[in-house]
């Protein structure tokens, strides 16, 4: 069997059989061997990805194709390129840490089959849509994140904000995947196919099609609904009520990573177009900034990292709008270090609701002298997701910084040159910078803790510490030596998303003073600013309006959707076969009337056989219609109803005689009148 198809079977196939028995097992030594077998799976796909990994680095994309509907011309492909590796390695190398530091987490009531087995159905589908060739196949899997997101953001099923935010999520992204398979139909009828392969390679003759516009926004709508763009982000801090190792995998490095992927993966056949730029670069940057501004007043630490991460993602996506092929670069970069400091931060949240059973930050405080190794490593992931020197985030908002100076296009270059782009990122930078402060100042000093449930805190396993710790190494790794650490990996996975070579680029510490390193400072500066002067911001943030969030959209939509369901079943559940009857009758008539109102045609037109209808048949029919209509109105006089029955009866059978049919009139007057004569003596 080809590794490719290897990597996503072993999770989808062995893993979740595997988690699901043994699972059972309710020991000590059953949980642990449960946690080794998802373990082991998960470095089985790994290393199958990294035995593939010399190939691709050397500039090869590697395909599969195997028979899916042929009468169709459907085949389930895969295949792997620079960015499908970059993908998979995250997914797989993330999950693999995620499931060591579930095995700690995880109390003695939950059940680790079930948080398993659920991981391996989701960890199979995420492969599933980065190894996809075949657009359609890609749309199945993506289904299948929002089904086994839903089971897993509701893990906690006896808790009502788990099941609100299971609910939530699922309504969100399942809407966004109808729209996202009615784009992918769209795209593949312009292009003739549904092959990746073949259909990278049409940009420019699909973006000339009269239809392109539609199919871009329905794939937009299922990217942005993925990956929680501005208005459709309300579902991602609702999901924050899902155990840590799940916000950590799925809301940092997996799921919500799916639309700007998919984005990424499609650039070179929607990219280009104005109105691509617009709507993506507009998107991203609105949801760039307004997240940021709303992460630094949550005082859940979970709800914090989730506006983050809907702010970085925002980042991400105004980087793939702009139409520069160095922001696709910094696109790539920034997937990866978010990914690593982001994955950290929520297990370093999981740590502290672990060891202190609160996740509120006004109950927080000095947390430093009882837990100094999660304090020093989550002050340099903070560091990293503040964009500070020395980490990997530093580097990629400088390039990001670099990009949002010199854009001219679509929204960015609309005034003043696009010079308010970058003060628009500057500004969202020192926000980042104030809610990374927070984080770290809130909880690990800032005074005594406060009536915490579990009131001597202790550091965590070191199984929950080396995780968190491994991925902070990476971070000062990648931000000290770029070019040594992710910069093959970086450059074929720009190379797959722009469709050919890369811009020259340099990934280094120093780049000299220039206006990112200025903007970087000034970010900087305003965030302590921001953050010292916090409190008088508090009252301005409390009275900004909240129905510009989307939630309170949602919630009104959801009720009115609720209200007018319960009007229709008003209207026709009042306990009448009748009415139910009439209802039916309406439809039908009203369906059979249609392509006659279409096509404004008389009744008598027609030129096929027995066409046009003789006047003796539509007389015979008005009968008919006549007779079922008083069988309707009179049912309740029993003599009469079944005289009607059989009026219909004969009726049809005329019909039967009319259109040359004369057995079957005969069979049909037969069985009406000994029908008739029986239930006549019945009364």
């Amino acid at each position: 069997m080809d590794l490719l198809v290897l990597t996503v079977l072993l999770p989808l196939l062995v893993g979740t059989s595997a988690c699901f028995g043994l699972g059972k097992l309710t020991s000590v030594h059953g949980r642990a061997l449960t946690a080794l077998a998802a373990g082991g799976v998960t470095l089985a796909a790994l290393l199958c990805l990294l035995s593939m990994a010399p190939e691709v680095l050397a500039g090869q994309t590697l395909l599969v194709q195997y028979p899916w509907a042929p009468d169709l011309g459907l085949q389930a492909g895969f295949r792997l390129d620079g960015l499908a590796l970059m993908f998979g390695l995250l997914i797989t190398g993330i999950g693999l840490l995620i499931i060591m530091y579930a095995h700690r987490y995880l109390g003695a009531d939950d059940s680790p089959g079930k948080l398993y087995t659920l991981l391996m159905l989701f960890m199979a589908a995420m492969l599933g849509i980065v190894l996809s060739d075949n657009l359609l196949l890609l749309v199945v899997f993506w289904e299948l994140t929002s089904i086994s997101s839903f089971l897993l953001v509701g893990y906690w099923g006896h808790r009502a904000d788990a099941r609100a935010g299971a609910r939530m999520a699922l309504a969100v992204t399942g809407g966004g995947g109808l729209a996202l398979l009615a784009g992918v139909i769209v795209l593949g009828q312009i292009a003739g196919t549904f092959d990746l392969s073949a259909m990278l390679d049409q940009g420019e003759r699909i973006q000339a099609h009269a239809h392109f516009p539609l199919a871009l926004i329905l794939i937009l709508l299922g990217c942005f609904t993925k990956s929680a763009q501005w208005p459709f982000h309300f579902w991602l801090p609702e999901a924050m009520a899902a155990p840590t190792p799940v916000s950590a995998y799925l809301h940092s490095a997996t799921m919500v990573k799916a639309g700007v992927f998919l984005l990424a993966r499609l650039y070179p056949v929607l990219g280009g177009s104005g109105l691509f730029e617009v709507i993506v670069s507009g998107a991203g940057l609105l949801t760039l900034a307004f997240a940021a501004y709303v992460a630094v007043f949550r005082h859940d630490l979970k709800g914090l990292l989730a506006y983050s991460t809907i702010s970085h993602l925002g980042l991400i996506t105004f980087l793939i709008g702009l139409a520069s092929p160095l922001s696709a670069v910094a696109a790539v970069f920034h997937i990866l270090n978010h990914a690593t400091f982001k994955a950290a931060l929520f297990m370093t949240a999981g740590i502290i609701d672990h060891e202190t059973g609160s996740r509120d930050m006004r109950r927080l405080g000095g947390l430093m002298s009882v837990l100094p190794w999660t304090g020093t490593l989550a002050i340099i992931a903070a560091a990293a997701m503040a964009g500070l020197p020395l980490t990997n985030g530093f580097l990629s908002k400088e390039m990001f910084f670099g990009e949002a100076a010199t854009a001219q296009s679509g929204w960015a270059g609309a005034w003043a040159g696009g010079m308010w782009v970058a003060v628009v990122a500057t500004l969202a930078g020192a926000c980042s910078v104030a809610y990374s402060l927070r984080f770290v100042h809130d909880v690990f000093f800032n005074g005594p803790r406060q009536d915490l449930p579990h009131p001597h805190p202790h550091d965590p396993p070191w199984l929950m510490r080396l995780p968190v710790l491994l991925l902070v190494l990476a971070s000062l790794a990648v931000g000290m030596f770029p070019a040594y650490t992710l910069g093959p990996l970086v450059e074929v996975a720009a190379r797959a998303v722009l469709g050919g070579p890369t811009p020259p680029y340099h990934l280094a510490l120093w780049h000299g003073f220039n206006l990112p390193l200025l903007m970087s400072g000034l970010a900087v500066l305003g965030g302590v600013v921001f953050y010292v002067g916090l409190q008088r911001h508090w009252k301005l943030h409390l009275h900004h309006p909240r129905g510009w969030t989307g939630r309170l959209f949602f919630t009104r939509a959801l009720d009115g959707l609720i209200q007018g369901a319960q009007a229709v079943i008003r209207l026709t559940d009042i306990g009448s076969l009748q009415r139910h009857v009439a209802w039916m009758l309406v439809a039908v008539i009203v369906v059979a009337a249609w392509p006659f109102i279409e096509t404004s045609l008389p009744l008598e037109a027609g030129q096929r056989t027995l066409l046009p209808a003789p006047a003796s048949a539509i007389a015979v029919w008005l009968v008919l219609l006549v007779g079922s209509a008083t069988l309707v109105l009179g049912h309740h006089d029993r003599f009469k109803a079944v005289l009607l029955t059989g009026v219909v009866g004969m009726v049809t059978a005329l019909t039967f005689l009319a259109l040359s049919a004369p057995d079957l009139a005969l069979t049909q007057l037969s069985v009406e009148v000994v029908a008739t004569v029986i239930m006549l003596m019945g009364l």
